[in-house]
């Protein structure tokens, strides 16, 4: 079967890709700050790593990679005034620099393969104006112009680079946002097919955009959003 690297696989979208890839019975290599258990799943290999720390090491990453998806990210929503600096540059580090680590340290793997897919996440903030994300939609800008620049880059050695841009998704990331039954209806109100999203539908487009399925898809931003980003209702 084939070897794939999850980065930040332990939670949210990113567990639901594993546990999809395990149960196909891949090798699935994930990396994260924390576990949670995800280790006694079949064929799965976890290694501790914080992607923003000075010098995040990756130990034994498969010599032949037929898949990277890499899910660590942030939500920054304040008012432009209020965001420091500082928050600018901590989402780009984890959005964007963070991804150039993972990338830069699994090319070779990727290239051994032949036939690779990376994943990465954007926000459909980034192609959508919407206030009080200037912090995190300009790190995710960056992400789908990094994506696009890499298919461009490794199209001719077979590796595939696409960016999913999902809405709002019932995450532990976005937690707070949905803490309240009054802010889950508020959010179901906002998506034109009327509801948030599922960290188990953005992993089934992750895990199609990382397998062999999608070997002629590279290059693309995916808005997997309920329609917020195209549909305007009324």
């Amino acid at each position: 079967m084939s070897a794939y690297v999850i980065v930040g696989g332990s939670s949210g979208i990113g567990l639901e890709l594993v546990k999809s890839l395990s149960a196909q019975g891949h090798t699935v290599y994930v990396y994260a700050r924390t576990s949670n258990g995800i280790e006694e799943l079949p064929g799965v290999h976890f290694h501790v790593v914080d992607v923003v720390s000075d010098s995040p090491i990756f130990l034994n990453l498969p010599e032949k990679i037929d898949g990277l998806a890499y899910l660590p990210g942030s939500i920054t929503l304040a008012p432009f005034g209020r965001i420091k600096l500082s928050q600018f540059s901590d989402d780009y580090r984890i959005n964007v620099l963070g991804a150039v680590l993972v990338i830069q340290a699994c090319i070779n793997g990727l290239k051994a393969s032949g036939s690779s897919g990376v994943v990465l996440f954007s926000t459909v903030a980034a192609g959508t104006g919407m206030p009080y994300h200037a912090s995190i939609a300009a790190a995710k800008g960056a992400v789908e112009a990094l994506t696009r620049s890499l298919a461009a880059e490794f199209a001719a050695s077979g590796i595939r680079f696409n960016c999913i841009a999902p809405s709002l998704t019932d995450t532990p990331l976005a937690s707070r946002l949905l803490n309240s039954d009054e802010k889950k209806d508020a959010s179901n109100k906002r998506h034109p097919l009327g509801r948030y999203g599922a960290p188990s539908e953005l992993a089934q487009l992750a895990a199609f955009l990382i397998q062999p399925m999608s070997s002629w898809i590279t290059g693309q931003i995916m808005h997997a959003d309920g329609g917020m980003s195209s549909l305007k209702l009324s």
